[in-house]
């Protein structure tokens, strides 16, 4: 059953049991992400505020090589105007998403990188299949920083050098690195995945919402950034894409994208290294 009557295109969002809702991406043929994704994750959490019997919403895909991948390049600019918090479109949306009374699950099969990997980031719980899921921020290969919360939600989690480490090469991931970071909350076999979220999903929907809400809001105290830092990382976003690098590397991540091929979005931490790589 339909657990909202909410029109979206690139996802679907179902009621499971009553309290567990689980939104899917779909957006072939790689989960590319665009303005369209931007407003449907906006109109998600948005219900999901408004739903007060909700315990848990779960984000899955329905590809399993690409969880949410990166922003499309093609398609132009995330909107930009603020949201209720204040914030920048995108970060409005992560920010009260995290803000949420329900616990929120992100179930990462395949790739989740820049704001597929924040949106992750923005989930209380994140458990990821070891033979697919990779993770990353590459904005760095276009000479910009991640501007969704990446930054500011890896350091409580996995520690300053790590986030340098993440941010400052652009490199992929893999899940079993990632859980041993801190990243993911767990990494689980990829047959095992969707069984697990499952039965997690309708352990937290049969507990009390203001028990659950009570237990987010008092973990969120000391680990959740204000809302300064968020914005700290936007406007440097935005003053970059005016700096003299941003340009010429953008254009040699797009000719290194269309060089590769599919492959491009496969091994994409590779071809962020090999764009920027001085030639002889």
């Amino acid at each position: 059953m339909a657990a909202t009557n909410l029109s979206l295109t690139q996802f679907s969002l179902v009621e499971v049991v009553p309290g567990y809702w689980r939104a899917t991406f779909d957006h072939p043929p790689i989960n590319l992400m665009t303005a369209v994704t931007a407003a449907e994750l906006r109109a998600i959490v948005e219900a999901a505020e408004t739903a007060d019997d909700l315990r848990v919403l779960v984000f899955d895909s329905a590809n399993p090589d690409f969880f949410f991948a990166r922003y499309d390049l093609s398609a132009g600019p995330l909107p930009s105007e603020p949201g209720p918090t204040g914030l920048p479109a995108f970060l409005d949306t992560t920010v009260r998403l995290g803000d949420l009374r329900a616990v929120t699950v992100a179930q990462i099969e395949g790739r989740a990188r820049g704001g597929g990997n924040e949106l992750a980031l923005a989930c209380d719980l994140r458990y990821a299949a070891l033979e697919t899921a990779v993770f990353g921020q590459p904005e760095i290969g276009s000479a910009l920083v991640p501007a969704g919360g990446g930054l500011e939600r890896l350091v409580p989690l996995i520690g300053r050098s790590r986030t340098l480490e993440i941010a400052a090469t652009g490199d992929d991931y893999d899940a079993s690195t990632a859980e041993r970071y801190g990243w993911v909350t767990r990494a689980l076999p990829a047959t095992e995945l969707p069984a697990h979220v499952d039965a997690l999903a309708r352990r937290l929907a049969s507990f009390d919402g203001d028990a659950l809400a009570a237990i987010k809001r008092l973990v969120n105290r000391t680990t959740v950034p204000d809302a300064a830092s968020f914005l700290d990382s936007a406007d440097a976003a935005t003053r970059l894409v005016t700096s003299p690098g941003f340009r010429p590397a953008l254009e040699r991540l797009r000719a290194q994208a269309q060089s590769a091929g599919p492959d491009f979005d496969l091994h994409m931490g590779f071809h962020v290294g090999a764009a920027n790589r001085p030639t002889p």
